[in-house]
């Protein structure tokens, strides 16, 4: 992806948002790019939380929207991977307080004035105020999507809105994919669903409870050895625009076709 501003978003909720960015941007600064992670999840606030940089927040993305603090103030730097920063989310705002204008000049002065490679924004769940303030600043996005048909569907209706908002580089990453059950045809694949959605791939994440285990530990699964953390990096180095193949699995399709149609397709 040629963005610099990114917003990763989904249709529903608990699908994965927030792991996502999480790792995806600790994966980006491992691989040399100075990137700011960016919760718009206000009045939730849990990137903070699955970076593990909690304890160390003062200032927050409402302060600096309101222009009660410097951008330098509240970011904070992550001190296990350089050029790593996250500008954390309000836990006693609401997603009211969020100037979509506001919000795109102080992204843009992120990129064009602190030197930032790469913006990547954890949008709240929905299509409410909250995700268009999330996607103003945004040239491409990730939408996240789990292997199910809510989760597909929910992604159709994201996927609509973020090109009606003229995001011009959209792709999927496709989390919590169980490989057995894609092979034994009673899971959505990563080419079902491209064949609903119409967009491609750029990192396919297994279900692996080592996630879980990051997730409370406060620490990024790239920064250990997961499955889920190997696939994210993968996802990264795709992003960057490295050749990196993805995962394949064998598939009975026919089970599916019925899922299909309910999206209109063949």
């Amino acid at each position: 992806m040629n963005a610099k501003v990114i917003v990763v978003t989904s249709g529903k909720g608990g699908v994965g948002k927030t792991t996502t960015t999480a790792n995806i941007g600790a994966a980006l600064a491992k691989l040399g790019e100075k990137v700011a992670v960016i919760d718009v999840d206000v009045g939730l606030r849990n990137l903070d939380v699955v970076m593990g940089l909690e304890s160390r927040v003062v200032f927050d993305l409402v302060d600096v929207l309101e222009g009660k603090c410097r951008m330098s103030q509240a970011l904070i730097r992550d001190k296990r991977v350089e050029n790593l920063f996250l500008l954390p989310a309000s836990q006693t705002r609401d997603k009211d307080a969020l100037d979509p204008e506001v919000f795109k000049t102080v992204v843009r002065d992120l990129v064009e004035n602190e030197g930032f490679n790469r913006i990547l924004i954890d949008s709240p769940a929905g299509i409410e105020s909250g995700f268009r303030t999330a996607a103003a600043p945004a040239e491409g996005a990730l939408v996240v999507v789990n292997p199910e048909v809510s989760s597909v569907r929910d992604a159709d209706r994201i996927i609509g809105l973020l090109e009606a908002q003229q995001v011009n580089e959209i792709r999927l990453v496709i989390n919590r994919l169980r490989p057995k059950m894609v092979a034994s045809g009673n899971m959505l694949s990563e080419a079902d669903i491209l064949d609903i959605l119409g967009v491609k791939p750029i990192g396919i994440i297994p279900e692996d409870e080592g996630i879980i285990v990051s997730t409370n530990v406060g620490e990024p699964a790239v920064l250990g050895k997961t499955k889920a953390g190997e696939a994210f990096m993968a996802t990264a180095r795709r992003l960057k625009g490295e050749d990196i193949p993805y995962p394949k699995f064998e598939e009975d399709r026919g089970f599916l076709a019925a899922l299909r149609r309910l999206f209109g397709g063949a």
